[in-house]
Order: C-alpha cells, then structure tokens, then sequence
C-alpha cells in the first residue's frame, strides 16, 4: 500500500481532498501523511490528529526545507498543495535606473514568487526519495481552439503555477523524479466573491454594479468536488495519471460569466447585482483609489479578467465528471454554491 502525504492538509484543497481519501475508503488512514507547517501542540495539528485512528501527521514549512525533507520521510506519492501566500507573486515598484525618483513596476523574477515555495517542496522531495509527485495547479492557459493546456496565461494567478510546472518536467526529464501528475484544478465555485470585485457575500456590500476589467466564462469547480477527484487521483494506479497534466473542472456547457454570477448573487439576496466592464486601467484606479485595495495586489489580480476574455477558464473536459462517477458522485453547481454562501 502505497504512503501519500498531502500538503496543507488543513487547508481548502488539501482538507477536502483528505477528507475525500477517508470518507470514500480509498487508502486506510494508517497510510496518509497529513501534512501542515502548524507545529504540534497547535490547535491545528491536534484538529487534524484527531481526523482518523492511525493518521500521520507532520510538521512542514516551506520555510523550512529540512522540515520538509524530514516529513517527506518514506512518502510514495506527494501531493503538492500549492501554498495561498499570493503575495510573493505581486510586482513589484522599482527605482528606474536613471535616478530621476520615477519607479515602475516589474514582474517578480523566477524563483522568487509562490514557485520559491513549492521548489522547497520537490527539492525535498527528491532528496526523500518521494517517487510521485502530484501538483495542484490552476485552470487558466485553457485553449478554447484545440481543447487542450497552454504554457502561457494573462493571469499574473498563473504565472507561479507555469513556473512550477516547468520546474517539475525540468526534474523529471533528468531523470531526479520517476512520475509527475499536474492537475490544473478547476476555479474554485467558493472563490466567486474575489472575482467580482472583492464581494463580499455575508450582506455588508450594497453594491448594485460591480466595476471588472473584464468578464468571460469559468467552468466553476466545487472544493469538495475537486479533493474528491484528486483523492481518486492519487489512489489510482500509478501508470493511469503518471506524467500527465490535465484538468479537473466542470464541464463548458455549465460554464458561467461573473455578469451570470452577480444575477445569482442578486436573485440569493433580493437586491439586483450587475456588472459593467470597464477595462483595465480604470479596474486598478476604481479599487486603488476609491475602494482603498493595495496597489501591488489590484494590479497583479487585474490581469485575471484579461484570461477569461481569452477563454482561459471555459474549460471542455469530461475528467472530473469521470472521476466522480468513480465513487458514485456528481458535480456540485455554482448556483448551489453562490445561494449557500450568500446572505440577504
């Protein structure tokens, strides 16, 4: 029987997919590592010990390498959570090199973005003797004409996520890992609220129309659904998901615009939600200037609304209706996740 450790295991993916593992008995609890960069004696190390009889649970920070190495310990299958902390991804505002006190902004370097972090990872990993990683990625750089992935994205969301995949065909073409799976996991249908506009969902925001730089289709994607087929993923056999990337989303048929989102959001609340477009650049200065948001983070967020015009997250693939159907599940709608988070 094969020992996953599942990173962040405390956390929204990572917890559901945990949760997908024992309540379908898809892997005794005995051979699952739950992972968190909580230390024991924390609330949240004695929440997760106390999931299941004979689950493992070990400490790893990815600021901490030895931690994880440490905690990689006799693991055969990894799966990488991709860590939340999005602030190592903004740009950044630097000094332009003729001293006249103009700055600009620059995108943060390889290596030094939220790839730092899930390098210290699969470095850890290699050096455990870990011979499968599987690594949550995003459902952007979806091409709408050959229904397949991209390596490129408008999304600055993406930019780590491409990198650490690079980062990980790097190692496996020479030959420092044996299998690698990348599952661009679908939007989470819960996340609604950041891209329309910051929304805030609990009944303190009376806006009636959401300024966005722009709007197109997502295939939203339950959390509970996406640990699910990751927890099918990861219990499979080793050659059916081995060096693959594919997405785990609903399908484009279900796909829906944040101008289709607000509806229901007004329809859940009782006070009409609309959307107007209008472009990037008045995007960054309506929630830098008016609605206070910091600069460096509208800015790098601004680009997300230029990949769903794209059609980077309309998403045709039949994967994860596939592996629900495996432990006898169906997809959770958006429409049933905006009316259970939304309060009038």
């Amino acid at each position: 029987m094969s020992t996953i450790a599942i990173a962040g295991a405390s956390g929204k993916l990572g917890g559901a997919t945990l949760s997908a593992l024992l309540a379908h008995n898809l892997i005794p609890a005995s051979s699952i590592i739950a992972l968190t960069s909580s230390h024991p004696g924390s609330s949240t190390f004695a929440t997760l010990a106390a999931t299941a009889p004979g689950l493992q649970v070990r400490h790893a920070s990815f600021e901490d390498p030895a931690s994880f190495e440490q905690a990689l310990a006799g693991v055969d299958r990894f799966f990488l959570v991709s860590t939340p902390h999005v602030q190592l991804d903004y740009d950044r505002l630097v000094q332009e090199g003729d001293g006249d006190g103009k700055k600009k902004w620059v995108e943060v370097p390889d290596g030094e973005g939220r790839e730092r972090h899930h390098r210290v990872a699969v470095d850890a990993a290699v050096k455990a003797g870990v011979r499968c990683i599987c690594y949550s990625s995003l459902a952007f750089a979806y091409d709408p004409q050959r229904k397949a992935g991209k390596s490129t994205s408008k999304a600055g969301v993406m930019r780590a996520h491409l990198r650490t995949e690079a980062y990980l065909a790097r190692l496996r073409d020479e030959g420092r890992l044996e299998n690698v799976t990348v599952i661009r996991e679908g939007l989470y249908a819960e996340s609604w609220p950041l891209y329309l506009g910051y929304f805030a969902p609990d009944g303190a925001d009376d806006r009636r129309e959401v300024l966005l730089a722009g709007d197109g289709k997502v295939s939203w994607t339950a959390i509970r659904d996406l640990g699910i087929a990751s927890a099918v993923v990861l219990t499979a056999p080793s050659g059916e998901f081995g060096n693959r990337l594919f997405y785990l989303s609903t399908r484009a048929r279900t796909a829906k615009n944040l101008a289709e989102i607000a509806g229901l959001v007004g329809a859940a609340r009782g006070r009409e939600v609309g959307v107007r477009v209008v472009g990037r650049r008045e995007h960054e200065r309506y929630y830098v200037e008016e609605r206070g948001l910091d600069a460096a983070a509208v800015r790098w967020w601004a680009g997300t609304y230029e990949a769903l015009e794209e059609g980077e997250c309309e998403v045709d693939d039949g994967m994860l209706e596939e592996l629900l159907g495996r432990v006898g599940v169906k997809p959770e709608g958006v429409e049933e996740v905006v009316r259970r988070m939304v309060k009038g």
